[in-house]
């Protein structure tokens, strides 16, 4: 019988090299843009949450940058909370929403279509986090489209 005798990880130990960085650190170039859209929903996976950090990323990084909620994206920029609003009913619960007011926060704007907030899930605007911008359906792909004319960086966020 194999005898293990490699010691059992412990806290504070590192199991990989997190100081390595392999490329350049990207900074944008003055005007630079980015768009991150988000077709996602809340808590029904990591992405959503992964590219909230993403667009945060890249606002530090020099980029105006905006983020677009729409169709299932919409429920990130939502207010939420148990027993009451704003309340974290369990450790993470409010996790989207304090990385979306840390974005503003730091200047990034974010966009809800109006249309998934009522069609599709019956909210409206009051139920935004305060500082989201509600817009009509009809200017979610001109969003799209100004920032490709811009040359923007654009990152899509889907889950199926």
């Amino acid at each position: 019988m194999p005898t293990v005798t490699q010691p059992k990880n412990a806290p504070g130990d590192f199991l990989v090299d997190y100081e390595e960085k392999v490329f350049e650190d990207v900074k944008a170039e003055p005007g630079e843009k980015a768009l991150v859209t988000f077709h996602t929903v809340a808590f029904e996976g990591s992405i959503g949450f992964v590219n909230l950090l993403q667009a945060t990323r890249l606002k530090r990084k020099g980029f105006d940058t905006t983020i677009l909620l729409y169709g299932p994206g919409v429920t990130l920029g939502v207010q939420r909370g148990f027993p009451t609003l704003g309340d974290e009913a369990f450790p993470g619960h409010q996790n989207f929403n304090k990385q979306i007011v840390k974005f503003m926060e730091e200047g990034g704007k974010v966009y809800a279509c109006r249309f998934a907030l009522q069609a599709l899930y019956g909210h409206g605007e009051g139920a935004l986090i305060p500082g989201i911008r509600p817009i009509s359906p009809l200017d979610v792909l001109d969003i799209v489209l100004l920032h490709r004319k811009a040359g923007a960086f654009i990152l899509d966020t889907w889950t199926l």
